[in-house]
């Protein structure tokens, strides 16, 4: 029965849907295939890159959005990753940081894979990672 199971969308709560869009769809190239409404300022999107999909979800609604973000909800999001396979880690490092991502030059981890790290707007851990050969 749990064979059956097929997918993974992981939900992420963003501060500011615009600027996650910017970054998720604008340079990483996710589609939005669904969405709460018509524009970037909407309260949920679902994303999907090839066979990877992931959800976003504003953390207020609207009228009860505060001007910046709370500090004490956002300081666990360094403890949320998603890690990302690519088999060219050095051309999409160059592709980032023609497109304004901070980040260090690639690593061989521990693991034998060469990775780049990066936070997303609303601070969670992206890794790209592929196996060294």
């Amino acid at each position: 029965m749990t064979k059956q199971i097929q997918g993974l969308a992981p939900l992420l709560q963003v501060f500011d849907m615009p600027l996650a869009l910017g970054f998720y769809r604008d340079v990483l190239g996710f589609e939005v295939v669904q969405a709460s409404g018509e524009r970037d300022d909407v309260d949920w999107v679902l994303l999907k890159l090839n066979n990877i999909e992931l959800m976003l979800n504003t953390a207020y609604e609207k009228p009860n959005r505060p001007s910046e973000p709370d500090e004490w909800r956002i300081a666990a999001h360094t403890d949320t990753s998603l890690y990302f396979g690519h088999p060219d880690i050095d051309k999409l490092y160059s592709y980032l940081l023609d497109n304004g991502m901070h980040l260090k030059e690639p690593q061989i981890t521990g693991y034998g894979w060469k990775a780049i790290y990066l936070l997303d707007p609303d601070g969670y851990l992206l890794c790209f990672h592929w196996p060294v050969n």
